[in-house]
């Protein structure tokens, strides 16, 4: 992590980053319950959204593994998606990533298998990859759904949402020709990779219940070897004994 000097800039940074997701989150909730003044707010949204913006293109300019970066940071660039302020909320990602970066949990004691199987589950499986291709061809489609079929961003994400979902209430309908083919293409792709990441997650806990399940019948093997061998030992002491009985009731021969 380098020298203390830098050790300190990388937890002040990070501390402002936390400050900053936190502000953003809640934020998201207040102009969801109408909480504060609307107007206020957006111009907070607005704000922060361009702070994580700039910081987003400043790590990735610097990176020294770009793809790496791309892959790692899928919800920082979902977070600064400016098309409704629920992305905000993918910023709490950043979070799950420093604390893993300052080992939060091994410190607290908190470290143990679910956080291990949390990370297999994320990345061994391909959840993230999925997940992150997924979000990106529904926020696709419906920014070109908005432009060609002059739709608010939140309506055309709602219907991206209900069409990749296979829901469909038919409350939004495409209604031009690049529309419909927008449409068709989220339907097969959208879907697509729907069902993949949706299966993926199924695959992942039938193959976790399937490995517990295996463990536990070998523990209980291996405590029944045990017994046995417990129940083997104490049949040998137990034979010693009754030849001990039979010596001593033996009268000896003078």
């Amino acid at each position: 992590m380098g020298n203390p000097r830098q050790r300190a800039a990388i937890i002040g940074y990070h501390l402002i980053v936390t400050i900053l997701t936190l502000w953003s989150a809640v934020n998201v909730i207040m102009m969801t319950f109408h909480i504060w003044d609307w107007q206020t707010e957006m111009i907070i949204a607005n704000s922060l959204l361009a702070v994580f913006a700039v910081d987003y293109f400043v790590r990735f300019t610097t990176a020294h593994d770009r793809k790496a970066f791309l892959i790692h940071s899928a919800f920082d660039l979902m977070g600064i998606i400016p098309m409704h302020p629920v992305f905000a909320l993918f910023r709490l990602g950043r979070l799950a990533r420093m604390i893993q970066y300052h080992h939060l949990f091994w410190r607290l004691g908190w470290d143990g298998q679910w956080t291990h199987d949390f990370h297999r589950f994320v990345y061994s499986t391909g959840f993230i990859y999925l997940f992150s291709i997924s979000i990106a061809i529904i926020v696709l489609s419906a920014l070109l759904f908005s432009v060609f079929e002059h739709q608010s961003l939140s309506n055309s994400l709602w219907r991206a949402v209900t069409t990749a979902t296979t829901v469909g209430y038919g409350d939004e309908t495409p209604h031009t020709p690049v529309g419909k083919i927008i449409a068709a293409a989220l339907m097969f792709g959208g879907i697509g990779f729907i069902g993949l990441l949706t299966s993926t997650i199924t695959d992942f806990f039938t193959t976790q219940t399937s490995q517990n399940l295996g463990q536990q019948d070998d523990a209980k093997q291996t405590d029944m070897k045990l017994l046995l061998t417990k129940i083997d030992e104490l049949t040998q002491k137990v034979d010693q004994l009754q030849t001990e009985v039979k010596q001593l009731k033996t009268p000896k021969r003078r």
